[in-house]
This record gives structure tokens, sequence and C-alpha cells, in this order.
């Protein structure tokens, strides 16, 4: 919006200097909140809902950028106001549709690198493409490495991500990644909740780490539910590895996808014992049949953080009568961690 600036006389100025408008001018400056001007966050369009709310956490603006399209799908960036010299922090999951958020994601940081940013932290919520981590059959990529190398060659320096599928992915940048853990949030939720007799169960192998952290901070049993992977998001459960008979069961994973793996684990514990079972992530990717697999499973409750914006069959389901799927607002955890980088203080102080 353009401001019409309408001159004055040089006499009148030069007694509004002298007068009254000097005093207003200092009454202002003490009662408006103090303002960072070389501290700015920007956000694709990927989560807009989230960037607002940790801005409005901070208790700040968040900064203005256009993020167009060519009529061909070509992705256009321009920031719009000055960043030179600022700490500036761009929000962007590289959620569905992934290809066209990572891109998104890679030209603001380019805008803003071109722009005479003094830092640039690339702050993602969830990180695509973190499942393809190594080279699992011959002549496949390492795309994980790869869009780390994309985010550093467009000029990120340092990034900010929570739960990584493996906190080996960090090794993949070069520049210093500060990794979050959604697990003081759901940690939180399921301690009001109280569910007596609870176990904590690992959906892998791989997420035994998780599962047991989690679990000492509930106070809670740790089990392990042995599964073979068939195909692509297809996989066979084998057994139930800890005691689970008599006891309400809490399995933790990074993501929900189609949710077929958390169905069949869940299943699994039923036929093992279990009373009843809940689940939490902390990326409700949900796509494909996932909601009607959560719907016809014998899970209670879908418990999931807001680092990816709910689908709408999803969000259909988490508001209707009796709906599984539960959403917790991750902002405040992020923003915190924003402030401790700006500040250059501790982030892993957040998750002691």
């Amino acid at each position: 919006m353009a401001t019409l600036v309408t001159p004055t006389d040089k006499s009148t100025e030069k007694v509004e200097k002298k007068s009254s408008h000097v005093t207003d001018e200092k009454t202002e400056r003490k009662s408006r909140p103090r303002v960072d001007e070389k501290f700015k966050i920007f956000s694709g369009t990927a989560n807009e809902p989230l960037a607002d709310e940790v801005c409005h956490f901070l208790g700040m603006q968040r900064g203005q950028a256009q993020v167009t399209r060519f009529a061909d799908g070509e992705c256009y960036v321009q920031i719009q106001e000055n960043v030179r010299g600022a700490d500036v922090f761009v929000m962007q999951p590289t959620c569905r549709p992934v290809d066209e958020h990572l891109m998104e994601l890679l030209l603001m940081v380019d805008a803003l690198k071109r722009a005479s940013a003094r830092r640039i932290t690339a702050v993602i919520p969830y990180f695509g493409y973190a499942r393809q981590d190594r080279k699992d059959k011959p002549r496949s990529p390492i795309s994980s490495k790869l869009v780390a190398d994309l985010l550093t060659t467009a000029g990120t320096h340092r990034a900010l991500i929570v739960d990584l599928h493996t906190p080996q992915l960090q090794g993949f940048f070069n520049i210093p990644v500060d990794h979050l853990f959604a697990s003081p949030v759901l940690v939180d939720h399921f301690r009001k909740l109280a569910l007596p007799n609870l176990t904590v169960v690992s959906p892998d192998a791989g997420g035994v780490e998780r599962a047991r952290f989690f679990a000492k901070k509930v106070d809670a049993a740790l089990a392990i539910v042995d599964k073979r992977r068939v195909e692509m998001n297809v996989a066979e459960i084998m057994h139930v590895i800890g005691d689970v008979h008599g006891r309400t069961c809490l399995i933790i994973d990074d993501l929900i996808d189609t949710a077929g793996t958390l169905v069949k684990t869940a299943a699994a514990l039923i036929e093992n014992g279990a009373t009843q079972v809940y689940a939490c992530a902390s990326h409700a990717v949900l796509s494909g049949p996932a909601v009607e697999n959560i719907k016809n499973s014998v899970i209670k409750q879908v418990v999931v953080t807001n680092t990816i914006p709910l689908s709408p069959a999803a969000d259909a389901a988490r508001t209707e009568k009796g709906g599984k799927i539960s959403v917790l607002s991750i902002a405040g955890l992020i923003g915190r961690a924003i402030q401790a980088n700006h500040e250059e203080t501790s982030v892993s102080k957040l998750f002691i």
C-alpha cells in the first residue's frame, strides 16, 4: 500500500520541532514495544498459520514477501522489505507438494542472500526426503544429502529442523543444524491424560531411542514391535518384544504417512493382550488412505503436531464428533528455539 506524504511549510515544521511534537515523540517511544529491526521471520506458503503462531509467540510481525507462480507453475519470489544486515529466519516445511515447497524455500533463501541478509536460518518443521537417507538399492540416489547440499548452495547459514527421520541426517549438512524434538509438547499432553499401566511402543528398531526417551519422561515401560518391510509403504508386522498384556500402549513415531505400519502395529499389540492403544507422531503426513486406515483401526486416539497442515480429509476427521485425530501446536517450542538462535544462547536446554 502506497503512503502519500504531504509537504509542509518550513516555518510550521520548525515550530513543531520546538513544541509538543518532541514531547509526543518521547512519550510514544516509551509506550511502544521495542522492535529489533535486525531480527526477521519470513514464511513460504507451506504452513503460514504456524509461522503466524510463532511470530505471535515472539511478539513480532511476519516479514513481507511475495510468493507467486507464473501460468506454467514456475515460482517467483520477492522480499518486500529491507533485510540488509538482518538475522533472518525462513519457515517452510517441505510437505505436500514437496518439490514446490522445497523450491520456494530455496528461492527465498537466494533472494535474502542477494538482499545482503547477515545470516539466514532455514526453519524446516518437516524435512522432506528424509527417508531417502541411504543407497538401499542399486542405482538409487541419496536424496536427503542432495537436498542438504541444495540448501547450503542457496545460501543457508544454519538449519533448524524438527524431528528428523534419523538424527544422523545432521551429518549430511555442511552447516550447523539445530535438531528440535516435538517430545516436550507430546509428553506434556500424555502426562495430563495420566493413562494407566502405560507402555511406550516403538513401531520399529530404528525408533527405539525416541521411544526410550519418551518412556523415561512419562515414567513408563518400553516395548518394540519387530517388522519386516515388504515394499515401499507396505510393512508386515512380525512380533512384539516386551510385555504389553493388560497394559495401555502408546505408539510413538516421527511421522505417519499412509498409517499402514501404525494400524498393523496397533493390531499386533491388541493381539498380544494390550487393553487400549494410543499413537502419537510429530509429522502428520497422512497421505492416501491414512485417514480411513486410522478410522477403521483399533487405535483410540492419534495425536500429532502442526508441523504440517492437515489435509482436508484429516481436518474433517479431526473436527467430527468422536474423531480420532488430535493436533497439538509446536509454535511455542519453535519460537523459543528461534529466539535462542537469535540471542546466541543454548537450544539444547529446551529439551533437558
